[in-house]
């Protein structure tokens, strides 16, 4: 596996003896070992042990988890992938088929996350026993059920059903990790997927959330879909742990997934999707529950974080270019404003939305994506 490494050097340490740090195994394959000799040569990646040797003064607080997010002076610090600890988390309702094809990616990572929580959402096609034999075989992996009732997918949407199976994921985490991920069940990944994406997080300190760009399949052709780059697709989403208490404290509802992007941006982060990795999306956005009702919920979600109408118009045309069913974001939101219904309690959220959305800002970018 290659290795990507980072070091900034404030001033050069004397040079001491090396220490050696382990890291837990995970699922799939075991992860590989840097060192670095004493005279702090270039690292040396030995496939199958596990560990990670550095020099002193070397730390984690990179990781926005065990420091601050600014090294003081004399200080070396070095993260690599290998170094980061992730775990997927998995909300899935009635997919069986999805969930097999999920797990060959997910063991298959050549840098495997530490642990990878399957949460059953009230499935009744057999996935719970799939979900069984995986835990069965790989210590790594648990399930859980959230044993809530089985009402329409579009009414377990509007209620944020998916957030309350994310974060039931979280809660029953055996331990902290660096990083945390949600994977959605109808998604697959190259081998090296997290690897890349744990290389981001680990050469950009100040990355909240990152993802890699989301390809759906049509006419027989996987083609990327084209979403603004500070978006990170919700089907495959990784946040840094100093964020899980904003995920913590999300309304469950529509919007959630944006107000997330926010609230990491007033805390000094970057939200970024990154087009040079990518995952398979398996089932197009709104198939499962219909185009029009997507579109529709969209505008809701639109309403939920204070849109500004000039702006939805502008998005909803924009997209039903490609898709008619776009239209429908401006039924969702005009129905949404119409019922009253609640919009983000955070003022500071809603404020940095409508200040994006600034109709000059949105011709100087040309796409209201």
């Amino acid at each position: 596996m290659r290795e990507i490494w980072r070091m900034t050097c404030y001033a050069a340490p004397q040079a001491r003896p090396r220490r050696t740090r382990r890291r837990r195994g995970g699922c799939g394959i075991g992860a590989s070992v840097l060192d670095i000799d004493s005279e702090g040569s270039r690292p040396r990646a030995h496939a199958g042990r596990a560990g990670l040797t550095v020099r002193p003064g070397c730390a984690r607080a990179l990781t926005g988890r065990l420091g601050a997010r600014h090294p003081a002076p004399h200080t070396v610090w070095l993260v690599t992938p290998a170094d980061l600890t992730y775990a997927v988390v998995t909300p899935a309702r009635n997919e069986r088929e999805n969930l097999e094809r999920l797990a060959e990616s997910v063991l298959g990572q050549t840098l495997p996350p530490t642990f990878w929580m399957i949460v059953d959402d009230a499935s009744d096609d057999g996935m719970e026993v799939v979900a069984a034999s995986l835990a069965a075989r790989h210590p790594c992996i648990h399930v859980l059920n959230t044993a809530a009732g089985s009402d329409r997918l579009e009414a377990g949407r509007r209620h944020g059903r998916d957030l309350e199976a994310f974060r039931m994921g979280l809660r029953h985490l055996p331990e902290p990790v660096d990083v945390f991920v949600k994977v959605d069940a109808d998604t697959s990944f190259e081998a090296d997927y997290f690897a890349q994406l744990m290389a981001f997080f680990a050469q950009q300190p100040d990355l909240g959330i990152g993802g890699g760009s989301c390809w759906e399949e049509r006419d027989g052709v996987w083609e990327r879909v084209k979403v603004n780059a500070a978006h990170p697709r919700g089907a495959s989403r990784a946040y840094r742990w100093a964020l899980m208490g904003d995920v913590m404290a999300l309304e469950p509802t529509l919007g959630w997934d944006g107000v997330d992007e926010v609230l990491a941006e007033l805390r000094g982060y970057r939200t970024q999707g990154f087009t040079e990795i990518g995952f398979r999306h398996h089932r197009r956005v709104g198939e499962r529950e219909g185009r029009l009702r997507a579109g529709s919920a969209l505008g809701r979600q639109a309403w939920y974080m204070g849109y500004r109408p000039t702006y939805l118009l502008l998005r909803s045309l924009y997209r039903a270019r490609a898709n008619f069913a776009s239209i429908a974001m401006i039924w969702g939101y005009a129905a949404a404003a119409a019922a009253g219904e609640p919009r983000c309690p955070h003022p500071r959220v809603v404020d940095r939305v409508r200040a994006e959305q600034r109709l000059r800002l949105v011709l100087r970018n040309r796409v209201p994506v």
